[in-house]
């Protein structure tokens, strides 16, 4: 049975790095892309960024362009999410997802529907 265990998160000041993990586990291989969206209560599902298979191919949302990277290791299966200058506004939670096929490009990687894995969400709070 295939799931995705995230990692990371809590709770740290304006201005601060966070990363989130995402590992893969009980997919037999790396054929798939990955994103990242986050969520807060009451409020509809946001596309962070996502991955291709090959890790040189990433998309971010307007406003995490230059703040976030995204990355994986197709080896050990697990994606990370590098989140830099966080601002008060990106306290929510965050989820991994990946659509399993190998997609070498990122198109559509912004479309939540895509995805057919979720991963249980980390919660991120930044302080003012």
């Amino acid at each position: 049975q295939m799931q995705l265990v995230e990692s990371g998160g809590g709770l740290v000041q304006a201005g601060d790095s966070l990363r989130l993990s995402c590992a893969v586990v009980g997919h037999r291989n790396s054929d798939y892309a990955m994103g990242w969206f986050r969520q807060a209560p009451g409020k509809e599902r946001e596309f962070v960024g996502g991955i291709g298979w090959s890790a040189g191919t990433q998309k971010y949302a307007d406003d995490m362009k230059g703040r976030c990277t995204i990355s994986r290791d197709n080896t050990n299966n697990t994606g990370t999410l590098q989140m830099n200058s966080l601002e008060p506004e990106d306290t929510t939670d965050y989820y991994c997802a990946i659509v399993p096929i190998r997609q070498h490009d990122t198109v559509g990687v912004e479309a939540d529907w895509r995805y057919v894995y979720w991963g249980q969400g980390r919660q991120v709070t930044v302080s003012s």
